[in-house]
């Protein structure tokens, strides 16, 4: 009986096991769970630091946790209920919480809200919506756009902040497109407060997709949301600062190896990192300092290191050490992000990040680990031996990579906002998205338009990377604006010089004159063949066109009276086949800084200093027309338009803001000014003043759009062997050019 007994109760405890494992009341250890790819947000397996599989939370000190201080402020509940209420679209991809369909008709457009009075807008909020404005996305006409931005600031939702906009919940919710915030973009610097400052933004931002600072791998939404970095309120909306970089030297050390300045959090959330920071400290080759005097209430919480920390922090200052140090490091701060974080990219000082947890800026485009050292807050003390065991060579590398990252993506609120829409469109886009190599590799993704081609070898940037030459002729466009009355008109003239050089594949006549076409029996017989097409609205910015009926990557651009020869030709072409990416030509100007006016001036004295190649007789690459068209904002090519001029003056801009260079000038044609002047068209131009003042309006209306003047100056010239020189004439290839 006793017996029975027991195999009764053991029969039911095995059976009230086996019911609480179905129901889920006790969960067996998992050997393995599916991870967010860190890939992404820059660890590496090959990185120097310890590889963790499991993402990191999101930094508590241990210390803070079971405090009675800390949980009066927050709950387990509550920290649920914030989660849930924040973040209800945890689980939201492109593919299930983004309406593709909207950007089918009308491509990627953007739609801002109209600002609603009486709402406050900070100046970096303003700053972004102005960008979304200015940008080729944009659309006044939410029928046509493809993805939504709020005009209310949700910058900083911090409820402690002055920026603070209160009663969002109930203004976003009666928005009329909202729809749950599907298609809708909302960017975000600052989330949560004092103390805790979790990543509740004060509204449920439904199905919207998050451009957000300080965003935690653990929050963040691979392929949905946008990490992007936290930036001060005087960060430029435009243009921005170059990089510090100015000498690769070798080897690239500096006064420092590894340097940091900042705050000491003496309690709370991000204080156990900083305030162990002085373990490292060596005041020689490490320097990394931290002050107690922050918020008002600093002096309660002194300890016995802080009137020491203190005295040691006054004694350096910030900027020398920035731009002295090979290494910076870049501890998370009350949030994970920090502005330590642009100041060393654009300092050439190598970010040695230390905020577990982080994702960082536009993870899912650049490769940090080719400009960041991504450390450990646990592994603090093995920071030094690592920066210094890295190689020269890799440091250079690191520092240059850091450079053509703060250019091409951070320098500005511009570039900021615009790397932002450009990722998303490349997903809603995905057959023609960019590739690893284009958003990583000058020029950057911002000026690499995938609709273009989706072909590294169509670009003019990544020929030598791939180890292939352009193609070895060139397509002629001249620009003609007027009829055709005699047969001893320039245009005929050079019509026929440029059809005889071997490296012409075709000529195209752009006919932008009022008077129609000539018959086709009026032009001369040429050996290549020549296509005569009626400009678009007869506008000077048609002459950038990018023509489907254009077969070759090189573009020789002349205007209709230029006075060219088949030899000046053909060694202009050759010189562009070794600078593929860059303007190449004859007739060169120059721009100065008029300090008397405080605005830019343009000049074309003849000097050996110039900025600019016209393109009445220049060569470049065919992609340049495509980016003119579909780059540059209508406003900059309706003034071009309307004033007839110009044109070429904004080329140039668009070039040099691109490759970062000067354009190239070839052999001087000493000729050219007395015969240009002679020919009637040009001449008319050239003698009225207004000519002249419309190009140095230009100017500065151009500057003002790119933020900062592009233009650089060059004195280089290139000449043909033997030019000048003292030798037969039989000995030199290009021989008519000293005779012209």
């Amino acid at each position: 009986m006793q017996a029975k007994k027991r195999y009764l109760i053991l029969l039911s405890a095995g059976a009230c096991l086996v019911l609480l494992f179905y129901l889920g009341g006790v969960q067996l250890p998992a050997a393995s769970r599916s991870r967010h790819d860190r890939s992404r947000s820059g660890y590496r397996p090959d990185q120097p630091w310890p590889h963790f599989s499991d993402p990191l939370q999101p930094f508590l000190p241990r210390d803070e946790t079971d405090t009675e201080e800390y949980n009066l402020h927050i709950s387990p509940r509550q920290k649920r209920d914030v989660n849930t209420s924040v973040y209800k679209g945890k689980r939201c991809r492109m593919d299930s919480c983004f309406d593709f369909s909207l950007c089918q008709r009308n491509g990627f457009k953007v739609y801002v809200y109209p600002q609603q009075k009486g709402e406050k807008i900070s100046e970096s909020y303003q700053n972004i919506l102005s960008t979304i404005e200015g940008s080729r996305f944009y659309t006044s006409d939410p029928g046509q756009a493809c993805l939504f931005v709020l005009s209310l600031d949700t910058l900083d939702r911090d409820q402690l902040s002055p920026q603070y906009v209160h009663n969002l919940k109930t203004k976003v919710q009666n928005l009329p497109l909202w729809n749950d915030g599907r298609n809708h973009l909302i960017f975000n610097l600052y989330s949560g407060t004092w103390p805790d400052y979790t990543e509740d933004l004060g509204f449920d931002i439904g199905q919207a997709m998050l451009a957000k600072a300080s965003i935690s791998t653990e929050n963040f939404r691979p392929n949905f949301d946008v990490s992007i970095p936290l930036f001060s309120k005087d960060h430029p909306r435009t243009g921005g600062e170059r990089g510090y970089l100015k000498y690769n030297s070798i080897p690239p050390f500096r006064k420092y190896m590894l340097v940091f300045k900042g705050k000491r959090y003496l309690t709370g959330i991000g204080s156990d990192t900083r305030n162990a920071l002085y373990h490292v400290h060596n005041a020689e080759d490490v320097v990394l300092l931290t002050t107690c005097k922050h918020g008002k209430d600093w002096h309660k919480h002194k300890d016995a290191r802080c009137d020491k920390d203190n005295a040691e922090y006054d004694k350096y200052d910030y900027k020398e050490m920035l731009h002295n140090s090979t290494f910076c490091l870049v501890p998370r701060g009350r949030r994970l992000g920090s502005f330590r974080f642009l100041e060393a990219l654009q300092a050439a000082c190598v970010p040695v990040m230390l905020s577990n947890g982080w994702e960082l800026p536009f993870s899912e485009i650049i490769d940090w680990n080719t400009a960041a050292v991504i450390g450990d807050e646990r592994l603090l003390l093995q920071i030094p031996t690592t920066v210094h065991s890295i190689h020269q060579d890799k440091i250079l590398s690191l520092r240059q990579q850091t450079q053509f990252l703060w250019e091409a993506y951070f320098s500005s609120v511009e570039k900021i906002v615009l790397t932002t829409l450009e990722i998303i469109q490349d997903r809603v886009l995905e057959h023609s998205s960019r590739s690893s190599l284009m958003w990583n590799s000058h020029p950057g993704g911002l000026f690499v338009l995938p609709q273009y081609s989706g072909d590294l070898g169509d670009f003019p940037f990544y020929y030598a990377t791939l180890g292939i030459k352009p193609y070895p002729k060139f397509t002629a466009v001249i620009h003609a604006v007027s009829p055709l009355v005699s047969q001893s008109q320039p245009i005929l003239k050079l019509l026929v010089a440029v059809a005889k050089s071997q490296y012409c594949a075709q000529i195209i006549v752009l006919w932008n004159c009022d008077k129609p076409l000539p018959a086709k029996h009026r032009w001369p017989a040429t050996s290549v063949p020549v296509i005569v097409i009626e400009g678009e609205n007869k506008v000077m910015s048609s002459r950038f066109m990018p023509y489907e009926t254009m077969v070759t990557d090189a573009v020789l651009s002349l205007d209709e009276d230029t006075v060219l020869s088949t030899t000046e030709v053909d060694f202009a072409f050759t010189v562009w086949q070794s600078f593929p990416e860059r303007i190449v030509g004859y007739p060169a100007r120059s721009h100065f800084w008029d300090s008397n006016k405080e605005r830019w001036g343009y000049t074309s004295k003849w000097t050996n200093d110039y900025s600019m190649v016209l393109t009445g007789a220049a060569i470049y690459h065919r992609y340049y027309h495509y980016l003119y068209t579909n780059y540059l904002p209508t406003s900059l090519k309706s003034m071009v338009d309307q004033l007839a001029n110009c044109e070429d003056i904004l080329m140039n801009f668009l070039v040099s803001a691109v490759t970062k260079l000067p354009p190239i000038k070839v052999t001087q044609k000493k000729q050219y000014k007395e015969t240009m002047m002679g020919q009637s068209t040009r001449a008319s131009r050239w003698a009225d003043p207004d000519h002249f003042a419309q190009r140095q309006t230009c100017m500065n209306k151009f500057a003002s759009w790119f933020g900062a003047m592009p233009l650089v100056h060059s004195q280089m010239r290139l000449d043909p062997v033997l030019f000048k020189d003292q030798v037969s004439i039989l000995r030199k290839k290009y021989r008519d050019i000293e005779r012209l």
